[in-house]
């Protein structure tokens, strides 16, 4: 059932806003603090009710001010997550989830920790586990509620990278087995971009631009809000092994990419996320540079960039890598649409966090 959500609002911030999630879908919304996106999850979630406003799922309205439908939170089968996770710390994490059952089930709860790797957790408090394991435990208390719709408030923030960075892969693994719509609320593009199948860029309460992923990386105005050193592009990959050297082989649709240390074994399928500004572009193969990732392609379009740069987008097969580059060396390579050109990579401009698993090696474990 999809979630549908318009809403508007002349305070406390102006808000213009509509959107669509569809069931099993991922939409990201994205934008600075105080740009309204928190306040749109809890116009979903019925914590606060715009001048004019419509959510609905599946076509029956949780809110409706022109009919003056509104339900009240607990009569909305929504699963909410905030920042800070919200845990009772008296409780364990078995006794938290079932908290959000209609009939608490120890059985079904202990399901749900094992659904979000919490195998043997059950009994422990809220201080005796990670901010990783706290996270995971909000996730399962969500998903107790059976909701239709699943709102994640910035779900992330309070983790260290490393664990936010498993959490990615899991939260990737998990949304397999979830067939409800998804709103992630971030400020933080590489989040939005790994995990996202959509994204919706909201600045000062207004939508800016709304599309894949893909469609609102390639938008500059849209960059423009999210600041554009953010450019980048998502390519699918596979790991292929593991070499001495500490460098990791994966086979893209780019050709043979060398990473630094990806921590997956061989078989376990990957995004890569590369920032446009560590792409360096040539119209021939070059010889002779440290680079270990070159690969072949075609100019498919350049756009006007920020200031005096150009974004140009490479073709690759079905899939395209940007380059953030100067409008002069774009004049000097003489680029136009069509032109076969090179992108270089080097394997130290992808950080470890720009890589996410995203299935593991059906033959592993």
């Amino acid at each position: 059932m999809a979630l549908e959500v318009m809403a508007q609002a002349s305070a406390p911030i102006p808000l213009d806003v509509a959107f669509r999630v569809e069931p099993g879908e991922l939409l990201a919304l994205v934008g600075h603090s105080g740009s309204g996106k928190t306040t749109l999850l809890r116009t979903i979630a019925g914590l606060w009710t715009p001048e004019t406003a419509r959510v609905s799922v599946g076509g029956a309205a949780w809110l409706d001010t022109g009919a003056r439908v509104n339900l009240p939170p607990h009569r909305r089968r929504v699963g909410l997550v905030f920042q800070n996770y919200a845990l009772f710390p008296h409780m364990t994490a078995a006794q938290n989830v079932m908290a959000a059952m209609m009939r608490p089930d120890p059985v079904e709860a202990e399901r749900i920790l094992d659904l979000v790797n919490l195998q043997g957790l059950g009994a422990r408090r809220p201080a005796q586990l990670s901010g990783g394991q706290q996270q995971r435990v909000a996730v399962a208390r969500a998903l107790a509620r059976r909701p239709e719709a699943l709102l994640l408030d910035e779900p992330f923030s309070a983790v260290d990278r490393a664990t936010r960075d498993r959490l990615y892969s899991e939260i990737i693994a998990l949304r397999a087995h979830l067939g409800m719509p998804v709103v992630l609320v971030t400020h933080d593009v590489n989040e939005a971009q790994i995990l996202a199948d959509r994204m919706v860029v909201i600045a000062d309460g207004r939508m800016l631009r709304a599309g894949t992923t893909a469609e609102v990386m390639a938008d500059a105005d849209a960059l423009r809000a999210m600041g554009i050193r953010e450019l980048a592009a998502m390519l699918p990959a596979t790991v292929v092994a593991q070499l001495p050297d500490g460098l990791t082989q994966l086979e893209a649709p780019t050709g043979p990419l060398f990473l630094p240390n990806v921590e997956a074994s061989p078989g376990t399928r990957v995004r890569i996320r590369i920032l446009a500004q560590e792409v360096i572009l040539a119209r021939s193969r070059p010889e002779g540079l440290s680079a270990q990732n070159i690969v072949a392609g075609t100019v498919a379009r350049i756009a006007p960039g920020q200031g005096p740069g150009v974004l140009v987008h490479v073709a690759i097969g079905d899939h395209e890598i940007i380059a953030r580059i100067t409008r002069r060396a774009a004049d000097q390579l003489a680029l136009r649409q069509g032109d076969p050109v090179h992108a270089i990579v080097k394997s130290m401009s992808v950080a470890r966090d720009h890589v996410a698993t995203v299935q593991p090696d059906p033959k592993a474990g």
